[in-house]
Formats: structure tokens, sequence, C-alpha cells
């Protein structure tokens, strides 16, 4: 619960922050957007760590800002080779952001059909 108030005051204060926030240049917008979507992984396996009982802070947090920046250094690497590496750091976050949604999905729609059940067999009662 501490973790979606946290998700949602974030929310907020960016949507404040990004309105008087200066445009980001197109050199560097590569880099945010592949900074964001790692960002937006461990946000999205946090939540299915919190959801298994399995929630850890110092391994989200090195989650977190290690996996931006190693993002943001394949970004880099890969402008230097001329080669897109950032691509694959994409597949593979986008890719358990996937799995996580759907760890979270199936959550919530077992917790909802337990529920459901149970206000059954009590009307049935």
């Amino acid at each position: 619960m501490m973790l979606l108030f946290a998700i949602v005051i974030g929310c907020i204060l960016g949507v404040i922050f990004g309105i008087n926030a200066p445009i980001i240049p197109y050199t560097y917008s590569g880099y945010l957007a592949i900074a964001i979507v790692a960002a937006l992984d461990s946000v999205f396996g946090g939540i299915t760590s919190v959801l298994n009982k399995k929630f850890d802070m110092k391994i989200f947090v090195s989650g977190f800002f290690g996996n931006a920046i190693l993002s943001i250094l394949l970004t880099y690497l890969g402008q230097k080779l001329n080669v897109d590496i950032y691509l694959a750091a994409i597949v593979v976050f986008v890719g358990r952001m996937f799995t996580n949604l759907a760890i979270i999905r199936r959550y919530y729609i077992d917790k909802l059909t337990k529920r459901s059940e149970k206000q059954a067999k009590e009307e049935n009662s």
C-alpha cells in the first residue's frame, strides 16, 4: 500500500515539475527514454515482489538505479559504435514489464475471483 502511495505521489510531482521543466534536447532523448523504460521495469518488478511478499528496498533501489545506468551506458556505447545496442535493452526490459504485469493481473484476478466466490457462498448459506 505504501508503494502504491509513493507511486501516486511521484506521478503527481512528475506532472507538476514536468510542466515547468525545460525541453530535453533530441541528442539526450534516447538516453532518457531508455532510462525511463528501465525504471518502469524496476517499478513493475517491485510491485510484483510486494505481491509475492518478497520486497526488499535495497534490491529495489539498486535495481532501479543499476538498470537505468546500465541502459544509458549501453545506449552511449551503441551510439559510439553506430550500432543500436539499446534495442536489446528495450526488448529485455519491456519483456520483463509484460511478464510482471501478467503476474500482477493474475494476482488481482485471483483475488477478485476468490472474493466473489466467498460472497456467493455466504449468500447461499
